[in-house]
């Protein structure tokens, strides 16, 4: 490789988002996070694994800490639909965090996957995406992909669990 190549390597624009993955207070499941965060690592973007039982004061300070382009909050204990309600408004009460991209994801509710009005209150209340059990690992590539594409708009019809 010639010097001029080497120079330009250096200066070159990190590829790929700034993400924070993480599950919510009540939640102590990890297999999750780990894969969510290979996933997104293998989609070439860095990520940020807060790990389990994140008090959502911790959270809202690390996020304004690292400034990630993307949250991602996953749950497996059945409690992300209430849990996310509360987190949500705490992200979007802080300035610096009002517009990051978050979605949600896992286990929302014990009462079965795919309630359509469990999905649109969370989008109401400020998240970006639902991704809900089934169908998440089909469609979240695709809503990260839209984003680093640099389209500023996550993908249409956004929204099932991680």
């Amino acid at each position: 490789m010639d010097q001029h190549a080497v120079e330009q390597h250096g200066k070159a624009e990190p590829a790929g988002l700034d993400v924070v993955v993480t599950t919510m207070a009540s939640d102590s499941h990890t297999w999750n996070l780990v894969f969510l965060h290979l996933l997104l690592e293998e989609l070439g973007h860095r990520v940020t694994n807060l790990g389990a039982c994140v008090p959502d004061a911790l959270l809202v300070a690390e996020c304004r800490r690292i400034e990630p382009d993307l949250i991602v909050l996953s749950s497996v204990n059945g409690h992300g639909f209430h849990d996310g309600l509360r987190v949500i408004a705490a992200l979007r009460a802080c300035p610096a965090l009002a517009r990051t991209t978050t979605v949600i994801g896992g286990k929302l509710g014990i009462a079965g996957s795919g309630a359509p009005a469990r999905r649109r209150a969370l989008l109401a209340a400020g998240f970006d995406g639902v991704f809900e059990e089934d169908r998440s690992v089909r469609e979240f590539p695709s809503f990260v992909r839209s984003l680093s594409a640099g389209s500023g708009t996550p993908a249409a019809g956004a929204g099932v669990l991680l």
